[in-house]
């Protein structure tokens, strides 16, 4: 599948947690009549990116979100059933670690396919195998757990179990995964919802979930940078999501408003591309014209 234009267009929808519902950017491309070849996601950018793969518009994306992250209370009910069973606490010891496939199943909408097979969109999801310390990649085959296990944040969610091998987190290997998304694409976008340094906040002591967010956050932009150097993105966007926690879904709305700030200038970037890819085809088909005599 390809844009009207005829670019093929690949998106990597990176991870950021809760900052991750900061994509307007969905609804520009929409607004643009274009459509991805191919999407690659992590974290919880697979999450999103599975529902746009599945043939869901930008506009429909959002109004999921607000009905299942409208409020703390909408969250913490669809979660409940996710949460330790205190009957099983004796046999296997107390945890607050949350099941990711309880969490994916229970934010996906209804009816939702069980394989990449019924997706509209080739979708590319990034996960981490934890005994072998590598990135795997995963595009065919259950697709359910392969979305779980790319959004395992570790000690946040139980690492998932699936095929013999042990998943946590696709972030902790590949937070953008531009290399995945520019397979066959023409046009290469990069939406990096990591966050970046805050000078508002210097010299602020951070507390001891904070530290440790913010040293993560650090590892992921190290490694961004170092995938755009490698896969220069056409169009690369960075909201201003600072402000909201890692966990504060039920922002969703604040979210969404601090990112639309970026929206106009994305669709100015990416018509400039996709004008630009036009010209070139457009000048690789004229007729060489030789001199007369």
């Amino acid at each position: 599948m390809s844009s009207q234009s005829g670019a093929r267009i690949g998106v990597a929808l990176g991870s950021g947690a809760a900052a991750a519902g900061a994509h307007p950017y969905i609804e520009a491309m929409d607004e643009m009549g274009l459509k991805p070849a191919i999407i690659a996601g992590c974290s919880i950018g697979a999450l999103i990116g599975a529902g746009w793969a599945n043939g869901m518009t930008g506009a429909e994306l959002r109004e999921h979100a607000f009905s299942v992250l409208g409020s703390f209370q909408q969250i913490a009910g669809r979660l409940w059933s996710g949460l330790p069973d205190l009957t099983g606490v004796f046999k296997t010891g107390l945890s607050i670690q949350v099941e990711a496939r309880t969490v994916s199943d229970a934010f996906l909408p209804d009816g939702f396919p069980d394989d990449f097979d019924a997706l509209q969109i080739p979708l590319n999801v990034v996960t981490t195998d934890l005994r072998a310390w590598e990135e795997l990649v995963i595009g065919a085959g259950p697709l359910r757990p392969a979305i779980a296990a790319s959004l395992a944040i570790p000690a946040v969610f139980r690492p998932v179990m699936h095929d013999g091998r042990v998943f946590v987190d696709g972030g902790t290997t590949n937070p953008l995964p531009l290399d995945r998304a520019v397979i066959g694409a023409d046009i290469l976008v990069g939406i990096d919802v990591n966050g970046m340094p805050d000078e508002k906040l210097a010299g602020i002591e951070p507390g001891m979930f904070d530290a440790g967010f913010l040293a993560s956050q650090i590892m992921s932009q190290t490694m961004i940078r170092n995938m755009v150097k490698a896969h220069p993105p056409d169009v690369y966007v960075q909201p201003q999501v600072n402000a909201f926690g890692i966990m504060e879904f039920w922002r969703v709305r604040e979210i969404l408003a601090a990112a639309e700030a970026g929206k106009e200038q994305f669709k100015r970037d990416l018509a400039k591309c996709v004008e630009a890819f036009e010209a070139g085809r457009r000048a690789e088909r004229l007729p060489e014209i030789k001199p007369a005599g």
